[in-house]
């Protein structure tokens, strides 16, 4: 395999629909995250509420245990023959795979921080820790609102004739919007902190994802919830 397909997910210099990630690559270091995240989700007897795609699952093995995990099987299966086809094994590697999970660390492990001071001091809210560890399951959360609502969204604009900059701010918003509330169309109580958080989240993980890729943003969301779930 030549040296640029070994290159990590954020080497685009022009942006796709997808941002300047490689949705390809994103997807190969991302989908064990999913397998580990649904099998860890039915042992552990929680699912986030906005966890659709697992619901659902759930629901359509009919809440049967084996089921459900021959299903993941079958999934662990087809992405391990889909990674040998498309030759995207090297993704996997440590020396790609390293510099996306610790550059996503980073981003991930300092959101907090960073929108408590912006609705402390410009909008007089605390985050609050219940905001904090309200956040869900990051992995399908970014696949869902990321991927699907920003992106798609943002690419359904600029092919209706939306001036692209317009296009992809107003995708932004809408699918940061969608995003927090999204947690209170699901059965949480209303709380202004966690909604004003969520909306500043959802652009944060947006911009990660377009500037960087889909694998930066699903990382970054997953060891922030992983954080939040270790100090609680």
């Amino acid at each position: 395999m030549s040296p640029a397909a070994r290159k990590a997910p954020a080497t685009r210099t022009a942006p796709a629909w997808y941002g300047h990630g490689e949705l390809g690559a994103s997807l190969a270091l991302v989908f064990p995250l999913v397998l580990a995240y649904g099998v860890g989700a039915l042992l552990a007897g929680t699912i986030s509420t906005v966890d659709l795609p697992s619901r659902g699952l759930w629901r359509l093995c009919g809440q049967d245990r084996q089921i459900y995990l021959l299903v993941y099987a079958a999934l662990a299966v087809g992405f391990l023959g889909w990674l040998g086809r498309g030759g995207r094994r090297a993704a996997l590697s440590l020396d790609i795979a390293a510099p996306v999970v610790m550059e996503a660390a980073i981003y991930g492990l300092t959101l907090a921080a960073v929108i408590d001071v912006i609705l402390a001091r410009t909008l007089g809210l605390g985050a609050g820790d219940d905001a904090v560890a309200a956040l869900g399951a990051g992995i399908h959360e970014e696949l869902l609102f990321r991927l699907g609502a920003f992106a798609g969204l943002g690419a359904l604009l600029v092919r209706a004739g939306v001036r692209p900059r317009a296009a992809w701010l107003a995708a932004l918003v809408a699918s940061s919007l969608v995003f927090a509330a999204a947690h209170h169309w699901a059965g949480e109580p209303w709380d202004e902190r966690a909604f004003a958080f969520r909306v500043l989240a959802g652009a944060a993980f947006a911009l990660v994802f377009w500037f960087r890729s889909l694998a930066h943003a699903v990382w970054a969301h997953a060891l922030y919830d992983l954080y939040v779930a270790l100090i609680r």
